[in-house]
């Protein structure tokens, strides 16, 4: 690490502000962290982390605190409504991407504790409430903080991206989800074949198994954002249970209590302007079809300290950034955006479209491009 008087200012404490925070102070950069929440909000839910991010996690520092405990995925199953199998894909080591599923507590706290080892600063209870393109951000306590390098990764209703015009597209999406985490039964520890990773179909509805540990399972039910008793809380699992019977033992064990999240898409005329960058949600929501927020959001933070540190100014390092990273970070997209279209379809052309898109290498290397992308940063 070579010393540094350059100083960071970052809008927000999840996964992308404190990877950012992480690949800054490895540089010697002093950052300070602004999260307006009074701690870090791991939100009760899953995340998959794959290759490309995997090697982020290694650049970081943190590999070994955050998949401490995980699932590794040796098996994706996609099911309808009979619970008859429509496709399968083998994962994991044998075909060359790994992927980890991990409770987003895991990984929050693994990225905190990091940063507090390089020293760098997080403020909780710290709202931003705009940033100025020659290197400032102003508070919500009305305190003006300058700095060489300002970051809004600060989810998708960002202060920093809004106060400096920087949208150019935010569509919602026609389906979003609720999240549960539930504890793991003895018998689904002990059996292998629940280890698989499940997305279970019926018409709009879905419900997408992933275990994250060996104590507990992510369980996300999506559907149409119009599909309003399904969506309603408290959770109606009656609804749920007349689109799958044979899941009725599961959906038992859910909360009733959950936040409908729709799904959204958002793109930005430029991923900076002047001194200040703008990545995750804020730059490049996604659907989480492909399970490819959180890696994204590793892969632009680090590709970003490494840009700047290979030009001249912090503004041809943001230049160089997003012409390297743009292009993958905006396929992601596209893919996870279409199989959100893949809801509307008819179960039996779902069912079709499903088998196919199992087989073809075309459709595979679209889908898995990213997983196997080799990150800016990362070790090949």
């Amino acid at each position: 690490m070579q010393p540094s008087s350059r100083h960071a200012e970052i809008s927000g404490g999840g996964i992308a502000g404190l990877a950012t925070a992480i690949a800054l102070a490895q540089n010697g950069w002093s950052v300070c962290v602004h999260e307006r929440s009074a701690a870090l909000r791991a939100e009760g839910a899953g995340i998959y982390i794959w290759e490309n991010g995997l090697r982020v996690l290694s650049a970081l520092g943190i590999y070994e605190d955050a998949v401490r405990g995980c699932h590794w995925g040796f098996m994706r199953e996609t099911r309808n409504e009979y619970n008859q199998l429509v496709s399968s894909a083998r994962l994991g080591v044998t075909t060359g991407v790994r992927v980890a599923s991990i409770a987003r507590e895991r990984l929050l706290g693994a990225l905190y504790n990091r940063a507090m080892q390089l020293g760098v600063q997080v403020r909780f209870n710290s709202a931003v409430r705009s940033a100025n393109a020659e290197g400032s951000i102003t508070l919500g306590n009305d305190e003006v903080r300058k700095a060489d390098l300002i970051v809004g990764a600060d989810g998708v209703n960002s202060k920093v991206r809004d106060s400096l015009g920087l949208l150019r597209l935010r569509k919602p999406l026609k389906d979003g989800a609720l999240r549960f985490m539930i504890d793991r039964l003895p018998s689904e520890r002990e059996s292998r074949e629940d280890g698989k990773y499940i997305e279970y179909w019926s018409g709009v509805r879905r419900i997408l198994y992933t275990p994250v540990s060996s104590e507990q399972i992510y369980l996300a039910f999506t559907t149409l954002d119009s599909d309003v008793e399904a969506k309603q809380m408290p959770l109606s699992k009656e609804v749920w249970k007349r689109s799958f019977p044979h899941l009725t033992p599961l959906i038992d064990r859910v909360g009733e209590e959950a936040h409908w999240a729709r799904f959204e898409l958002i793109k930005l005329k430029r991923w900076s302007q002047g001194r200040v960058a703008v990545l995750g949600d804020a730059a490049s929501a996604l659907a989480p079809n492909l399970g490819q927020g959180g890696g994204c959001a590793l892969m632009n933070a680090l590709a970003l300290a490494v840009a700047i540190e290979e030009t001249s100014s912090i503004e041809a390092g943001l230049n160089l950034w997003e012409r390297r990273e743009r292009p993958l970070t905006e396929h992601t997209q596209r893919v996870s955006s279409l199989y959100s279209e893949v809801t509307t379809l008819p179960s039996w052309l779902r069912s079709l479209v499903f088998a196919w898109a199992g087989r073809s290498r075309w459709a595979i290397d679209q889908r898995m491009r990213t997983a196997r992308h080799i990150p800016t940063g990362g070790r090949a």
